[in-house]
């Protein structure tokens, strides 16, 4: 149930219907009901719904705000829901609705349980949701952390809203960095035989102490065997041995995070397949592709993009834009009616350039959305984490979570907006007060628990309490805490944006708290314990599910 959508359908159904009888009656004359709005005020004394719509038709109608809002409000039905309707400021028009409307939430929380939120809002739209993608050269750093959080996160909450979501892993397994990774490999490996004036690291080459634990995880599994091969065979060898042991590695970091891929995508694969080159012919032979100094160049600007950019290299190699807009055709081509990537903000300049390549091959660029991540900055007693205790260039997504565990680092990292830089306070992280924000939120759903074994009765079904008992504002404002949550899946669904769900998860559990410690539960009066404890335990049931979505436990003690 989601009974906030549903009520403000119906009072956007009355001012409609309000609207036409004004029309009819000839209080204004217009060609037709222009776009308003109708939304829940943050002031309460402004009602529980407000409208525009006389601001809205001031222009076309040519008449004072004011007198239009009152041809409305004197036209409104106001049997249930709604209480009454009041006139306000320039011309709002405000709805007060009866002080029940909400109590049917109740029911259906305990009837959908953890599907209590859900919605068919995506319309069974089959979406893809690819993030991280780090190149398996290295550790995961913070933006890796970043990105595993928000998209998993994510493709929660558009399954939660009735989409067909699915995460992907794209694995940058060829080209250059790939070739540096083994000739990096090779040369600690010939460092650990006393031998490293014969393979020097290259001068690009990666310097990670990871990398020496390659190179030493295959001289105890292979020996010197690998020193007396033939370069070219060894090198391939090497390169091969050491994405795998990467990419294995970064599978088991981040199923650690708590995220998990529906596929890995191997990049490889679309140049052994000629996906690549099909992509390359089909632009040419649309006229999008044109020979400068030996390379090949795509016409980006024939689409709005900045520049132009080489798909094919002088020396026969395609680039990576090439196997990108391979991957993504690949994307359609397998179903999929939107795409979602998230990328770290020094991307940004990919983005215009991958959708028009998308469209000039007829697929709907448009439909591609890219979210951005600005970066992380650790920081520790009030002073900036600057350096990795292990790799010696940044603390790894190992390095957070042995300090401040999996779930605050998910939470964390759920609560700004990507687009926003994340100061992340290592302290505050470990802190077991309200103060943290992950700590507070859990506090609240183990505090419920702790209420109804405490109570040592069974909560009874909403239907068969008396719902008028619960008239206390802070009652009420749980029960319209609980009752937003489906709205906001879906506004963080169709907004693509998990924060939101950090910040109802604060809000719901600061409801709570106020409710818990305004209004006594366990009480002489028995009717009124049990709506008491109904509404707890409904409030118990939405905070696992925003947890739940968010990646993080709803433990029943702390």
């Amino acid at each position: 149930m989601n009974i906030i959508a549903d009520t403000k359908a119906l009072v956007t159904e009355r001012i409609e219907q309000a609207f036409a009888a004004a029309k009819a009656d000839g209080v204004f004359s217009v060609d037709a009901l222009p776009d308003f709005v109708v939304e829940q005020p943050n002031d309460k004394s402004h009602g529980d719904f407000a409208t525009n719509i006389a601001m809205q038709l001031a222009r076309p109608a040519k008449m004072n705000p004011r007198v239009i809002a009152q041809g409305l409000v004197e036209r409104i039905d106001t049997s249930a829901p709604i209480d009454r309707v009041e006139l306000a400021g320039p011309g709002f028009i405000n709805f007060i609705l009866k002080e029940d409307y909400l109590m049917p939430v109740l029911a259906a929380v305990q009837a959908e349980d953890t599907r209590y939120g859900a919605s068919n809002v995506g319309q069974g739209r089959r979406v893809q949701v690819e993030f991280v993608s780090a190149n398996p050269t290295g550790l995961l750093h913070m933006g890796n952390a970043r990105g595993g959080a928000l998209g998993d996160v994510l493709a929660a909450v558009l399954n939660m809203a009735g989409y067909r979501a699915d995460k992907e892993y794209y694995i940058n397994d060829t080209g250059n960095q790939v070739r540096l990774l083994g000739a990096s490999v090779e040369a600690r490996y010939f460092e650990l035989l006393g031998r490293a004036d014969e393979y020097p690291l290259p001068e690009d080459g990666y310097q990670g102490a990871d990398i020496k634990e390659t190179a030493q995880h295959l001289l105890d599994k292979e020996g010197e065997a690998y020193a007396q091969m033939d370069r070219e065979d060894r090198l391939e060898k090497m390169t091969v041995f050491a994405l795998n042991e990467k990419v294995e590695g970064i599978r088991r970091g981040l199923e650690a995070f708590g995220v998990t891929y529906d596929k890995w995508f191997s990049e490889k694969s679309l140049h052994e397949s000629g996906a690549v080159q099909a992509v390359v012919d089909t632009l040419r032979d649309r006229g999008y592709v044109y020979e400068k100094d030996g390379a090949q160049w795509l016409r980006c600007t024939d689409y709005g993009a900045e520049k132009d950019e080489v798909l094919v290299r002088a020396n026969g190699i395609p680039t990576y834009f090439a196997a990108d807009i391979a991957y993504h055709k690949d994307k359609f081509d397998r179903g999929y009616e939107d795409l979602v990537n998230i990328w770290g903000a020094d991307h940004h300049g990919h983005v215009a350039r991958l959708k028009g390549a998308l469209t000039a091959l007829g697929y709907p660029g448009d439909r591609l959305t890219v979210i951005l991540m600005q970066l992380v900055r650790l920081y520790r007693d009030g002073e900036l984490v600057r350096m990795s205790k292990r790799a010696g260039e940044f603390v790894t997504l190992e390095e957070l979570m042995e300090e401040v565990g999996r779930e605050a680092a998910r939470f964390f990292f759920s609560m700004r907006s990507p687009d926003s830089p994340l100061d992340f306070d290592l302290t505050l992280a470990k802190k077991q007060s309200s103060d943290n924000p992950v700590y507070y939120v859990q506090y609240a759903h183990a505090r419920i628990c702790s209420l109804l074994s405490v109570a040592g009765e069974k909560v009874r079904p909403a239907a068969e309490i008396d719902t008028g008992l619960l008239t206390h504002p802070a009652e009420r404002a749980l029960l319209e805490a609980i009752a937003s949550w489906p709205e906001k899946v879906a506004l963080a669904a169709q907004e693509l944006a998990p924060y939101h769900l950090a910040y109802y998860a604060k809000d719901l559990a600061n409801a709570f708290h106020t409710f818990y410690n305004g209004c006594k539960v366990l009480t002489d009066d028995a009717e009124l314990q049990a709506a008491r404890l109904v509404l707890a335990d409904c409030a118990r049931i939405t905070l696992r599910n925003v947890l739940l979505l968010l990646g993080v436990s709803a433990p029943e003690r702390m």
